[in-house]
C-alpha cells in the first residue's frame, strides 16, 4: 500500500489556498491524497453569488460543489463533502464518526488543517479542532474495536491563515512548491469568482519562497508555510 495524505478543509477556498502546492507535490510522489472539505463556504467564501437576483442556497452550494470538485482534480486529490453549513460550521457526532472512519481508512502519513487560532473566522479553528479530535479518536483500541486495524496518529501540520500576525501562527516548516507551482496556479483559476485573491496567494508563496531559500541555501522561488503540531522524532539533528 502506498503513502497517503488527509487534508481537513472548512471551506473550498481553502485548501486551494493554503495548501494545493502540498497536495499536487505529494500526488505526483504517488501519494493518495483525500480532502474532506467541511462546507461549500455558500455564506462567508460566497458574497458574489449573492449578488445575483433571486439566487438560492441550493444554487450556491451547487456551484461551489463543482467548483471544489474541479479544483481537487486539477490537483490530482480525492474529495469528500460534510455540508456542515459555514457561518457558522456546525459539526455533529454523525460528522466526526465518519471522518474518524476516514482516518482509519485512508492510514495518512500526514495531516493538513487549519491554525488553532483565527478571530477572524471562527469557522477555521473549529475545522482544525474537529481534525485534531478524530485523529485522537482513531487511535482509540475501544471505538469500534477490530484486533486487525491497524493505524497510528499521523503527524499534523497546520496551513498559513490569511492573517497569520493574528493567529499566534508562527511557521516552522518551509515547503519547496516550485515543481507543482504551475498546477497550484490552475486550481486558482477555478475559483474564478475569488480572481481578487490569486496574486495575494502568489505573493505569500513568492515570500515564504524566498524565506525558504535563506534557510536552506539552495534555490527556491515558490514556498508554502506549515506548523508542525507534534514533534518529529529523529535519529539525528541536523
Amino acid at each position: 500500500m502506498g503513502k497517503s495524505a488527509l487534508v481537513v478543509s472548512a471551506h473550498p477556498g481553502d485548501f486551494v489556498w493554503r495548501a494545493a502546492g502540498a497536495i499536487a507535490l505529494h500526488v505526483a510522489k504517488g501519494y493518495r491524497v483525500k480532502i474532506v472539505c467541511l462546507a461549500y463556504g455558500e455564506r462567508g467564501e460566497s458574497q458574489w453569488a449573492w449578488k445575483k437576483a433571486d439566487v438560492s442556497l441550493a444554487d450556491v452550494k451547487a456551484q461551489r460543489h463543482a467548483e471544489s470538485e474541479k479544483a481537487a482534480a486539477v490537483l490530482g486529490a480525492e474529495i469528500e463533502f460534510f455540508d456542515a453549513g459555514d457561518y457558522p460550521l456546525r459539526l455533529t457526532e454523525a460528522m466526526l464518526d465518519r471522518l474518524v472512519d476516514i482516518y482509519r481508512e485512508v492510514k495518512p502519513s500526514f495531516v493538513l488543517t487549519h491554525s488553532m487560532e483565527d478571530p477572524y473566522n471562527g469557522d477555521h479553528p473549529e475545522a482544525s479542532r474537529f481534525a485534531q479530535e478524530a485523529r485522537v479518536i482513531a487511535q482509540a483500541a475501544g471505538h469500534k474495536p477490530d484486533p486487525s486495524r491497524s493505524y497510528s496518529a499521523p503527524a499534523v501540520f497546520l496551513f498559513e491563515p490569511h492573517q497569520p500576525e493574528q493567529c499566534n501562527y508562527k511557521p516552522n516548516v518551509i515547503l519547496n512548491i516550485d515543481p507543482v507551482w504551475e498546477t497550484k496556479r490552475k486550481a486558482f483559476e477555478v475559483l474564478a469568482a475569488q480572481q481578487h485573491l490569486w496574486e495575494y496567494y502568489t505573493r505569500v508563496a513568492l515570500n515564504r519562497g524566498m524565506q525558504g531559500g535563506r534557510n536552506s541555501g539552495k534555490p527556491m522561488t515558490y514556498g508554502e508555510a506549515y506548523q508542525r503540531v507534534f514533534p518529529a522524532v529523529v535519529e539525528e539533528l541536523s
